[in-house]
């Protein structure tokens, strides 16, 4: 799951998994939230993809990583790898 942690700056920061680094210097990481759905009282899953830059081209697909906010460096891309937090088997 994932989890929305404030860094010093204020900016927001997720966890999440790498599901493609086709890209050049960009992955697309897979953000998975639960909310309590209002009517039914059941727990829905959400997921929101964000493109992130990775500069070396580090991350892999299955990697679980932090990605934080930051300016926006392309039309798609406002987020920027932070840490691999654990790899891929």
């Amino acid at each position: 799951m994932a989890e929305q942690v404030k860094t010093k700056g204020g900016k927001r920061a997720f966890v999440g998994i790498v599901t493609s680094d086709k890209m050049d210097k960009t992955i697309v990481v897979s953000i998975n939230t639960k909310k309590m759905d209002t009517l039914y009282k059941k727990y829905v899953t959400r997921t929101k993809k964000c493109k992130a830059h990775d500069e070396q081209n580090e991350a892999h697909i299955g990697d679980t990583v932090r990605i934080v906010e930051c300016s926006p460096i392309s039309k798609d891309k406002c987020w920027r790898l932070a840490e691999i937090i654990e790899r891929a088997k």
